[in-house]
């Protein structure tokens, strides 16, 4: 008489087969370790997850690349020469001023106004400690290489500010800078030959087209 096979056994083996499906033939089975839901393992089905990944990945690192090599239009060239706020609100002219304070020794008054917009973005009051005591250290400190030009007054308040950071801590002194570089850096920057050169060869490329 065939022996009778219990509940508990016949679950066992359901669950065996559910774990172990059946490989075609001539094929090795995969090591798995998992129903591949997880990723760890090296089965086929990860694999393939794994391939289209990396090929969504790639594409979006092309379409950023390409933005990325883009270049400012004639008409957003001319538009910076009207509007300082202008200029600093696109990447393109940023980095062209950039390059002209550069020339000038004066880029850091760029990178510290850049800093400071950042700062004034961030909630988290731990990020907002690290953030105001790296910008500290890095423009407003006296022994930094890189210290801004702030007036007494301003540097006092910050001094002060020290001991209980906050994301606007810096508003006055970004004031002083931003107004610093409107006033005095900007007017030459137009007259560079960093903008003028920009300016021709957008000219140049309007016509070709």
């Amino acid at each position: 008489m065939p022996r009778s096979v219990s509940g508990v056994e016949m679950r066992k083996r359901q669950a065996a087969h559910i774990e172990a499906p059946p490989q075609a033939l001539g094929q090795p089975r995969p090591n798995t370790c998992c129903l591949c839901w997880c990723g760890c393992c090296k089965c086929l089905w990860n694999e393939d997850r794994i391939e289209r990944s990396e090929r969504q990945t790639c594409t979006k690192m092309d379409s950023i690349e390409t933005a990325e090599e883009q270049h400012p239009s004639l008409e957003e060239v001319l538009s910076w020469s009207r509007s300082f706020e202008m200029m600093l609100r696109s990447l393109e002219g940023r980095e062209i001023f950039r390059e002209f304070l550069r020339s000038e020794y004066s880029e850091d008054n760029l990178l510290f106004w850049l800093a400071c917009e950042e700062l004034k973005k961030e909630t988290n009051p731990s990020v907002v400690d690290e953030k105001a005591r790296i910008i500290y250290e890095d423009y407003v400190s006296i022994l930094s290489p890189k210290e801004v030009s702030l007036d007494s007054r301003v540097r006092e308040g910050i001094n002060q500010s020290l001991a209980e950071p906050s994301n606007l801590m810096y508003e006055e002194a970004q004031l002083q800078i931003y107004t610093l570089m409107h006033r005095d850096s900007f007017p030459r920057f137009l007259n560079s030959s960093v903008y003028r050169d920009l300016l021709a060869s957008r000219r140049h490329t309007c016509l070709d087209t």
